[in-house]
């Protein structure tokens, strides 16, 4: 299988909270995220993806999308918005709801991974935007043929994955995942029913535990570990 090089890129408390609601002081939550946002940028890729949820609370503003219905019936085959775009803001929509101002987010080109359910006043919406599209499964996101997809129809060579728990715990799943960057931030969370770093659903067929293998532990400033995992795929 074609694929892009995969790296998870987290921040989370020791306990593996991901949700920053319940972390601190604003200033503390604002100077974690500009700790993630730095590492980021320390590794050469070409796009990152994340859930819807992540999506429409950090960068799609909650827009809602303004639905026509199509003259004609639209096929259900991928869209290239922007062919001269070198870099990719990849957001998992299964049902088609997030909304949009324009065809990019901090200057990345987006891409939308839909399933074949998703309604064809939703897929005139993102044409007529310029954003991108491929379609992974009928009803639920077939992530293998989603990270194929954007190997073969657009210039990723690495991707980043940054969340939320269920994409990651899918991603993982599927032994999708090649390495991971983990910020362990100096927290003790402990809300009960947060989401982890690491979430499968309970309608998907659970693999046996996956086993990491160490590359590099590094303190940063204000107490926070960075850790290097590498994934080990048979």
């Amino acid at each position: 299988m074609k694929k892009p090089y995969v790296i998870c890129h987290m921040m989370s408390t020791v306990d593996g909270r991901i949700i920053s609601g319940n972390w601190g002081s604003q200033q503390l939550i604002d100077t974690y995220a500009g700790f993630f946002e730095k590492y980021h940028e320390t590794f050469e890729s070409q796009a990152w993806m994340c859930g819807r949820v992540t999506m429409e609370r950090d960068f799609s503003g909650g827009i809602q999308p303004q639905l026509i219905t199509p003259e004609q019936p639209i096929a259900r085959e991928p869209f290239i918005g922007n062919k001269d775009a070198a870099s990719f803001a990849v957001a998992i929509d299964a049902h088609g709801k997030l909304g949009w101002e324009k065809n990019e987010t901090g200057g990345d080109h987006i891409i939308e991974v839909l399933t074949e359910q998703v309604s064809d006043e939703y897929l005139q919406y993102l044409q007529q935007k310029g954003i991108s599209y491929i379609f992974a499964g009928r009803s639920d996101i077939d992530f293998k043929s989603a990270i194929s997809q954007l190997s073969d129809l657009f210039p990723i060579q690495t991707l980043m994955l940054e969340g939320g728990g269920h994409v990651n715990g899918s991603m993982l799943n599927e032994g999708l995942i090649d390495e991971l960057s983990l910020l362990l931030l100096p927290v003790a969370d402990g809300t009960p029913r947060s989401p982890t770093t690491f979430e499968v659903s309970e309608y998907l067929t659970k693999k046996p535990a996956t086993q990491l293998y160490l590359k590099e532990v590094k303190q940063l400033e204000n107490d926070v570990i960075w850790l290097k995992y590498k994934f080990e795929h048979n």
